[in-house]
Parts: C-alpha cells; structure tokens; sequence
C-alpha cells in the first residue's frame, strides 16, 4: 500500500481524477465519424457529451456522503466497476439513442473517482498543504487531455471509433486492479449517521450555509464552465469549419492542454509564496486574457488552428491556477463532512459545465462565435467573482 505524504500516493489520486478528462477527451476525435456512421446530426452527438456531463454530476452528489459513512475505498471500487460496464455499452451502441443513455451511466461510475480522490487529500491535508496537493493532482492528470485526444486520433483513424470505448474498459479494468493493490483506506473515523436522503440533506444544508465555500464554489463552477465551452465546441469548429483531420485535431487539443499542465504546476510550485488568493487572482487574469483573446481571433476573422488553440492554451493556464486551489479553499472548513462536500462542489461545478456546454453545443454553426463568445464570458466571470467575494474569503479566512 502506498503511504500517505509521498509522489505515489498523490500520483495514484490524479489517475483516479483523470477518468473524468480521459473519458471526456479520447473520444472527442471520433464526434464526426459517430454522426456519419450512427446518422446523427451534430446536436444530436453533442448530447453524448452533455448527458456524460449530467451523469457525471448526478453521480457526484452521491458518492461523498456514502464514502463518509462505508470508507473511500468500497465505494470507490464499485463506482469503477460500474464505468467497466457502460463502458463496454458505449462501444456496442447501435444508435445514438443508445450511446447517449450509455455515456450517462458512464459518468455516474467515472464521476467516483474525482470526488473520493479529493476527498481522500482532505483526509489527508487541509489549507495551503491541500491546494498544494491538489495542484500537483492537477499536474499529473493534465497528461489527461494532452494524450487522450492524440490516443484517441490514432485509435479512431486505425480501428474506427468504438476501439476508443474498448480503450476506457481496459483502463477501468486497470483500475481496480491498483485500487486493490496500492490504494489504502485515508479515512480515519467513518460518519455516525447512517446514509439517507434526510442525512444527506443535513450535510449539504450545513455546507452551503458558509459564505467562503459559495465564493470558492462559485470560482471553481465558473472556470469550468470555459473548459466545456470549448469541448463542446472544438471538435466541430477544428474539423468541420477549420479542415482539421481527426488526428490532427487530437494534436491541437493536446497543444491547447498543455496550458492546464503549466498552470497545474505553477499552482503547485508558487502557492507557498503568493497564497491561495493570489494564486486564484493570476489564475482568474490568465482566463479572462485566454478568453478575450479568442473573441479578437474570431474577430478578425482569422481562421488557423492555431487563432484558437493558443488563446485556449492561457485560458487553461488560468484553469489549472484556479480549480485546485478553490477546491481547496472550500473544502477546508469540513474536515469532518469532506465526502459531502467535495460531492456537492462536484456536482454544482459539472451541473453548470453540463448546462454551458449544451448551450454552445446546440448554438454552432457555420462559426466559430459560439465557442469563443462562451469561453470569454466563462472567464470574465470568473476574474469578476473573484473581485467581487474578496472580502467574504479573507473574511472567513481569519477565523
């Protein structure tokens, strides 16, 4: 079994994160050659990514609580043997119909390990030490998106877009295999309630009551919300609009993410000397600058990769700054409730990711607009909200 404090145990909770991104990802390649061979129009496979989107939300809101009162790891393994399954239902999907009921039960087994992996580095850390955590976590998983769509590219143009679903069952396979192994039980006193909806609305009510975990819910939902933007978006508006090939796409998506790697790792590395605060100010600059720039791209009229690849690259940048440490900031007041609310964060983050990425999903056309206009508004959001709760984080942060 791994110890906790070292690179191994941390390494292993960013493989259990990075199911999120690796799902979402690795199929992005094939979204064209799924519309053609399934007969689906283009909203109609953007919704394989919203109900992923909606499941994985739903299934967030569960998994917290129950871990606080059965352990991490039990709930942990049974979430990764239900994302086996629908996986494997994903890859023998006849229909779009079908696809798009089986993504959803994807998420709600893939969505185990983001919460129980945040949960188990509160567990663990609390604070700055936490943020930091987190934002190695981040570091690691960006490997995620940067592989996942070339992974994905190489697959699709080889062996045709189901072997990308024959992919995810053998990771998830993986998997257990390595929670079994290596992975201990970071959970020292189990909850004395027993699982309910009464007693799962106690904890969600008792967490929302505190004004600093709003502003840092509020910073984490509203950065996020850019990333799906330009998931969405990008498949389409590379291939169809820009000329892009299927691998080729999967390259420029990998570009693009290695902006959440660079930010991932300077969250880590400069948390100690600018605080969580101030590493969420840069990281809030860095995604209204990522955003705006890609609105003067599309403005001008310019039509490479490249025009939206780079603007996103900053816009992730200032993601990988933001997400761990406002995770962090939230969590931090419930050491004793960290399932629920790592669960009820998750949830309300990919609630509003789901919700904005469908709305630019269903609004492409013959543009780019979309896609830039809701990564622009994303970010100027979040660098506002920032601003604007300032006093209620350093507030509580006192006490």
């Amino acid at each position: 079994m791994f110890r906790p404090g070292t690179f191994a145990l941390t390494a292993l909770l960013a493989g259990l994160s990075a199911f999120g991104p690796l799902t979402t990802d690795m199929y992005l390649p094939s979204l064209p050659e799924i519309a053609r061979q399934l007969h689906a129009s283009a909203p109609q496979v953007q919704l394989t990514i919203s109900s992923y989107l909606i499941g994985f939300a739903l299934g967030q809101i569960i998994y917290g609580h129950i871990s606080d009162r059965h352990g991490r790891k039990p709930v942990l393994l049974g979430a990764i043997a239900l994302y086996c399954a629908a996986s494997l239902a994903c890859a023998m999907s006849r229909s779009i119909e079908m696809l798009i009921a089986a993504r959803f039960v994807q998420a709600l087994g893939g969505s185990g390990g983001i919460v129980l992996a945040r949960a188990m580095v509160r567990d663990l850390y609390s604070g700055a030490r936490a943020g930091r955590e987190l934002s190695v976590i981040g570091a690691v998983m960006a490997l995620a998106p940067v592989l996942a769509p070339v992974a994905g590219g190489a697959l699709q143009t080889g062996f045709g877009w189901r072997s990308v679903f024959f992919a995810l069952v053998a990771a998830g396979v993986a998997g257990v295999g390595v929670v079994v192994a290596l992975l201990p039980e970071t959970l020292a006193q189990r909850a004395a309630d027993p699982v309910s909806v009464t007693s799962m609305a106690r904890s969600y009510r008792t967490i929302v009551r505190n004004p600093a975990y709003l502003a840092y819910l509020g910073l984490a939902a509203s950065s996020y919300a850019g990333l799906f933007a330009w998931i969405s978006g990008a498949s389409f508006v590379l291939q169809d609009l820009y000329g892009l090939s299927a691998f080729a796409f999967g390259v420029a998506f990998a570009v693009g993410s290695v902006g959440y790697m660079t930010g991932s790792t300077l969250s880590a590395r400069l948390s100690h000397r600018f605080g969580l605060d101030g590493i969420l100010g840069l990281g809030g600059c860095a995604v209204a600058a990522g955003g705006l720039a890609m609105v003067v791209a599309v403005g001008l009229g310019l039509t490479s990769a490249a025009s939206l690849v780079l603007p996103v690259a900053v816009y992730l940048a200032g993601l990988g700054m933001v997400l761990p440490q406002s995770i962090a900031g939230a969590m931090t007041p419930f050491p004793d409730r960290a399932g629920a609310a790592s669960s009820l964060l998750g949830f309300v983050q990919q609630s509003v990711a789901a919700i904005f990425g469908a709305i630019v999903g269903l609004m492409l056309g013959t543009s780019a607009w979309p896609l830039a206009a809701g990564v622009a508004v994303a970010g100027c959001v979040n660098l506002m909200l920032w601003i604007a709760t300032r006093a209620v984080r350093a507030r509580v942060a006192k006490h």
